[in-house]
C-alpha cells in the first residue's frame, strides 16, 4: 500500500511515541546526518499534525529499558534543533537544557504499563536501539504499543560489501526485532518495499516518499566559473572515487578551464583511496574542495549556483539530495538504480555508475553555459513536484490509524483487578434484574 490511498486520513487515538534516543546523542555530538535530519523533520511534523498526543521517548542504555522523557523540555529541544541547524549556529542550541535532557533519561519514568483504552504508537524513524531484539519485544508487551518503524534500505544486507561488518549482523537484528514485535513498516521507496518483501513478506508495509523542507539559499551573485556538488558521506557505495578520477582527467586536458567540485558530507569508512587523493593529489588542488559537513542554508547556498548535483551512488534507500535538489531546481546528474528512477520521475540524467567515459562526457556538457542537455532538464524540472512533509506525516498517521495491531494488548495484574471490583461494585448497586441482564450479555 502506498500513502496516497486513503481519501479520508485517519489519526491514531492514543498517544504518538517518538523514539528520539539517536537524535540526542547526535544533537549533542553537534553531527546532524541524513537520517538525523528526517529523524528532526517527524518530530516537528508530529508536533504539528498531534500537538496533545505527541511524546517523546528514548532508551536508557545504563537501565536497559525505555523511557518517558520531560517532555516539556524534549518539545523545547524540538523546536530549538531545526531551525538551528538550518541556520548553521547549533551552538544557539541551549547546552545547559541538552545537558539537562540527557541527564534526565537517568531519572526519566519508564513507559507507562498498559491499562486499557486507546493503545500508544511507537514511532522509530532511525532504528536506534531496534538491535535489541527481547528490550524492544519487552516494551510492546507491557505498554501495548502498536510499534511501526521506518526502514530506510537493507543495503547491510542485500551489498554488505560496502558496509563495516559489523553493520550487517547490526541490521540483521533491527529486521528480526521487526518481524517479530512490528505491526506495520513505513518504507521510503518502492525499491525498499521490494526488499522489504523478500525478508519480511507478511507485515504490512506502507510506501511513503520522504518529504523535502525548504532550503533556503541567501542571495549570492552568479558564480564566476562552472561548479559541480556531491553530497553525501564518503564511503564506498557513494562512488567518489569515480568523480576523482574523473576531476584529474578533466584538470589534465582542460587546465585551469576544467571546472570545479564541491564534496559536502563528513568522512565514513572504508574509503582510504578516496581520502588519499584528496590530501594527497596535487593535480586536482584548487578544483576539488572539500567540505565536511554544512548546515543547510551553506547547502542551499552551495547549491543554488551549481550547473548540477552529482549523485553517483551504487545503491540507495532513497536519495535525499536527490530530491532536495530538484525541489531547489537545480539539474541533477546520478546513477541509474531504481531508487534515482522512482524519486526523479524522468527529470535527471541517468547513467551508469561504472561509465566513467560517460560522465566525463555529461559533466562537460552541463558546464558550457549552451548546454542543451541542461536546458532540457530544466524544462523537465517544470513539472516535478516535491512531496511535502505535511503530506507524509498525515500518510504515516493515517497507515499507523489503520494498521491492524497483530496481539491483543494485556493489562497489567492491577488493571484487571480493578476492573473486576469497578465491574462487581457496579453490579451489586443494580437491581437481580439488571445483575441477570449483564449476565445473559456475557454469556449470550
Amino acid at each position: 500500500m502506498t500513502g496516497s490511498e486513503y481519501s479520508n486520513p485517519r489519526t491514531p487515538e492514543g498517544e504518538i511515541w517518538l523514539d528520539i534516543s539517536r537524535l540526542l546523542y547526535r544533537v549533542f555530538r553537534g553531527k546532524i546526518t541524513g537520517i538525523d535530519r528526517v529523524e528532526i523533520a517527524y518530530a516537528e511534523q508530529i508536533l504539528n499534525a498531534v500537538p496533545a498526543q505527541a511524546r517523546f521517548v528514548a532508551y536508557d542504555y545504563w537501565r536497559g529499558s525505555f523511557r518517558a522523557m520531560p517532555q516539556a523540555q524534549a518539545r523545547a529541544l524540538v523546536r530549538e534543533i531545526g531551525p538551528a541547524w538550518r541556520a548553521g549556529d547549533m551552538a544557539g542550541v541551549s547546552r545547559r537544557s541538552l545537558h539537562g535532557l540527557l541527564r534526565s533519561i537517568f531519572t526519566a519514568p519508564a513507559l507507562p504499563r498498559y491499562r486499557g483504552g486507546a493503545r500508544p504508537t511507537y514511532i522509530n524513524v532511525s532504528n536506534h536501539p531496534l538491535h535489541l531484539v527481547d528490550r524492544v519485544g519487552r516494551m510492546t508487551a507491557r505498554t501495548g504499543a502498536v510499534f511501526i518503524p521506518l526502514v530506510h534500505d537493507l543495503i547491510p544486507l542485500e551489498l554488505p560489501e560496502y558496509v563495516p561488518p559489523a553493520w550487517i549482523e547490526h541490521h540483521r537484528s533491527r529486521l528480526k526485532t521487526i518481524a517479530a514485535h512490528a505491526d506495520g513498516i513505513i518504507s521510503n521507496s518502492e525499491s525498499t518495499t521490494q526488499a522489504l518483501r523478500m525478508h519480511i513478506p507478511r507485515l504490512p508495509v506502507a510506501t511513503i516518499p520522504l518529504g523535502v523542507g525548504t532550503l533556503m539559499a541567501p542571495p549570492a551573485p552568479a558564480p564566476t566559473s562552472p561548479y559541480f556538488v556531491m553530497v553525501g558521506t564518503i564511503e564506498p557505495r557513494k562512488n567518489h572515487l569515480l568523480l576523482l578520477h574523473i576531476w584529474r582527467r578533466l584538470v589534465h586536458e582542460y587546465g585551469i578551464g576544467a571546472p570545479d567540485l564541491h564534496i559536502i558530507g563528513r568522512r565514513g569508512w572504508e574509503n582510504e583511496q578516496v581520502v588519499d587523493i584528496l590530501e594527497r593529489c596535487s593535480d586536482i588542488a584548487g578544483h576539488v574542495h572539500e567540505h565536511g559537513m554544512v548546515a543547510d542554508g551553506e547547502l542551499a547556498s552551495t547549491l543554488a549556483g551549481a550547473r548540477a548535483l552529482l549523485m553517483p551512488s551504487f545503491a540507495e534507500g532513497y536519495g535525499l539530495p536527490v530530491v532536495e535538489s530538484l525541489a531547489m531546481g537545480v539539474p541533477v546528474i546520478c546513477s541509474d538504480i531504481g531508487a534515482h528512477r522512482e524519486i526523479g520521475k524522468g527529470v535527471p540524467e541517468f547513467l551508469d555508475p561504472l561509465d566513467g567515459p560517460a560522465w566525463m562526457r555529461m559533466i562537460m556538457d552541463y558546464a558550457t553555459p549552451q548546454s542543451e542537455a541542461r536546458a532540457a532538464q530544466k524544462t523537465r524540472l517544470a513539472g516535478w513536484r516535491a512531496p511535502a512533509w505535511s503530506e507524509h506525516m498525515a500518510a504515516v498517521l493515517d497507515f499507523a490509524a489503520r494498521v491492524e495491531p497483530r496481539r491483543p494488548a494485556r493489562q497489567s495484574t492491577w488493571s484487571r483487578m480493578m476492573l473486576a471490583t469497578n465491574v462487581s461494585s457496579t453490579q451489586a448497586m443494580k437491581p437481580a434484574s439488571a445483575v441477570s441482564a449483564v449476565a445473559s450479555q456475557r454469556t449470550g
